[in-house]
């Protein structure tokens, strides 16, 4: 092992933020490299502030370092001040516990969370020594996996990645490692490892499956290269939410990062059924934990962290069927603390007033909706099951609160949208104004905001608008114009995102394994942090579908037959496709589906046994509350 230490420590004195590369961070986890066999890198494929606070970094690598036969340590992509310095300095892409190269690794494992982050992980690899393509990593290697939301999907990175881990990663994670530990105790060659882990429940392996695609572009056929290999992949679910690995301790960055707090999960799945919603479909059924297992787990954050802020994350919060008591409860033991509790994701129809009151004794934050579409016939299209009285009345509940800030958000471009979808978005933030106004001023807070931000449909596999087409971006800029004019009221502000970022996303989240090419051409031409504004570079991306001879209209706004065959269904994701096109005839006809909690909708969920009770008509899905 060569050591970087002096040359890092001589580039940390330049860059721009220097605790993104420095680690030692209170609670940091540090193995002897000597003692632990299995070396894992979690490779976060952006910053460190984003990557800080993803909760899945944090379950996974506890899990991996509580084995005494492993280790973990965290990578992130560097800026591009540090970027420059690391290939002007000679060196590589290190860990943050121990400064090794990627290289020096036995396993190198990617999340993927968002697809503007792919370019991310061909960078990563690169500068931690470690060939881009997998066909072109010899014995001396890392093998290199991924998982993560985007890997429901994986052909676009199937070029690359040399096994993706489908579904929970918290079952399957210390398997694989198993796997790769016996290549490195046995001497087993690149190829025998890459079959055991083939093998292995929920882990896709591309290098043995090949594709062949029709004339027009399509998929031909999608098979294994042998009998041996599945034809499916099924995604690894967790049973027992309840008692599942979650950590007690978590790394306190020395800087700002964006969810800068304590993240408490405290259900995992959604019962609504959102037809835009690729997380409310692949995270099903939902499962929550405990009131007695979650207050146990804030006190020993708070002990452990410091932090002033619990978060209560799920899809959505506001479903929780012990929310008020879960938020009382936390609020009489953390209140002398100072610890505030935020709602980051609330449905506009759960039951609210009372956790919004209790919530607001220590710190007011500005409290988030998402009503998702202007009109109540589009919130049907989409299956949003709500109306514009229950936005009303929660609104009315936090100014009456004394809440004075409130964001609202929906999405353009969603399948039949007309102009009047779009201007009742504005007809709705002008009620919510006058909602404001209706409180008596004596009672008002001061300092009214409410923020519309409006993001661009697209569409996403294993979701009931998989088929459908996303508008092109000429359109979207006209339907984004226009809110821009409409959106003109007082106590409003308007944010939108760009178009041509939402263009790419599609192209990447209904890719086959030809958009691992675009990818690698467009890296090769500089394209790289493309989720950041100022760094994304539209024009050489497009010049690298050009150089590929691909068309990128093909994967983002072309509408989908019933009968192709789409590059995802090899996955088995617990949802059935033949629920998913029911429900996308119904988004046709403007038909609501009803909650899951109301009976099962026979979405696929319920072949397996013990996994959701609503399937099983057992009724709330959480453990036993015990006593508090």
């Amino acid at each position: 092992m060569t050591d970087y230490n002096d040359r890092i420590e001589e580039m940390l004195e330049k860059v721009q933020k220097a605790p993104r590369y420095t680690g030692g961070e209170m609670n940091a986890q540090v193995k002897s490299w000597e003692e632990a066999p299995l070396h894992f890198a979690f490779c976060f494929p952006d910053t460190y502030e984003i990557g800080m606070s993803h909760l899945g970094m944090k379950i996974l690598t506890g899990i991996i370092n509580d084995q005494d036969w492993s280790l973990a340590e965290r990578c992130f992509m560097p800026w591009i001040d540090m970027m420059e310095l690391m290939k002007e300095n000679q060196v590589p892409l290190f860990s943050l516990e121990s400064r090794r190269p990627l290289k020096e690794f036995d396993v190198v494992g990617f999340t993927l969370m968002y697809e503007m982050s792919y370019s991310n992980v061909l960078a990563m690899l690169e500068m931690g020594g470690i060939p881009i393509m997998r066909d072109e990593r010899g014995e001396e290697d890392p093998i290199v996996v991924a998982g993560g939301g985007c890997a429901s999907n994986p052909e676009p990175m199937s070029p690359f990645i040399d096994a993706f881990m489908i579904g929970a990663g918290e079952e399957v994670i210390l398997e694989v490692n198993r796997v790769i530990l016996d290549r490195k105790t046995q001497g087993l060659s690149r190829e025998e490892c890459l079959k055991r882990l083939a093998h292995l429940h929920g882990v896709y392996v591309p290098a043995f499956y090949r594709a062949e695609y029709n004339e027009d572009g399509t998929l031909k056929s999608f098979e294994p290269v042998s009998p041996e290999f599945p034809a499916r992949i099924e995604k690894r679910y967790v049973y027992d939410f309840d008692h599942t690995y979650f950590p007690t301790k978590f790394p306190v960055p020395y800087t700002d990062v964006v969810f800068d707090r304590i993240t408490l999960e405290i259900m995992r799945g959604c019962t609504r059924g959102c037809r835009f919603c690729q997380a409310g479909m692949l995270y099903r059924p939902v499962r929550e934990r405990s009131l007695e297992t979650l207050v146990k787990q804030a006190e020993d954050l708070v002990a452990s962290t410091g932090y002033e802020e619990i978060s209560l994350s799920s899809l959505s919060s506001g479903d929780y069927s012990c929310l008020p008591e879960l938020i009382r409860e936390l609020m009489r033991r953390m209140k002398d603390k100072r610890v505030s509790i935020s709602l980051p994701s609330l449905r506009i129809d759960s039951v609210l007033k009372e956790s919004l009151e209790e919530t607001q004794q220590v710190k007011k934050s500005s409290l988030t909706f998402a009503p998702e579409a202007g009109t109540q016939r589009l919130r049907d299209v989409i299956n949003k099951g709500v109306t514009e009285e229950d936005l009303i009345e929660k609104v009315r509940d936090a100014f009456e609160g004394g809440w004075s800030s409130v964001k609202l958000y929906f999405m353009d471009g969603l399948p039949t949208e007309t102009e009047a979808d779009l201007d009742g978005i504005a007809d709705l933030a002008r009620k919510v104004v006058a909602e404001y106004f209706h409180v008596p001023k004596e009672k008002r807070a001061k300092g009214l905001r409410v923020t519309v931000s409006a993001s661009t449909f697209v569409p996403k596999p294993f979701t009931p608008f998989q088929w459908a087409a996303q508008d092109t971006i000429p359109v979207i800029n006209q339907k984004q114009e226009h809110l821009r004019e409409v959106l003109k009221i007082k106590g409003v502000n308007f944010n939108w995102h760009a178009p041509n970022l939402s263009f790419l996303e599609a192209c990447f989240s209904r890719g086959d394994r030809r958009m691992g090419e675009v990818l690698k051409r467009a890296y090769e031409r500089g394209c790289k942090l493309d989720g950041w504004n100022d760094q994304f570079k539209f024009d050489e991306w497009m010049q690298a579908f050009a150089d590929c001879e691909i068309d990128p209209a093909f994967y983002a706004n072309r509408e989908r037959k019933k009968d192709e065959l789409l590059p995802w269904d090899f996955i088995d994701c617990g949802i059935t496709k033949e629920f998913l096109w029911r429900e996308k005839e119904k988004s046709d006809r403007a038909e609501v589906t009803r909650d899951c909690r109301q009976g099962c909708n026979g979405c696929g969920i319920q072949r397996y046994k013990g996994l959701c009770s609503y399937a099983e008509g057992k009724g709330k899905q959480h453990a036993d509350t015990g006593s508090i």
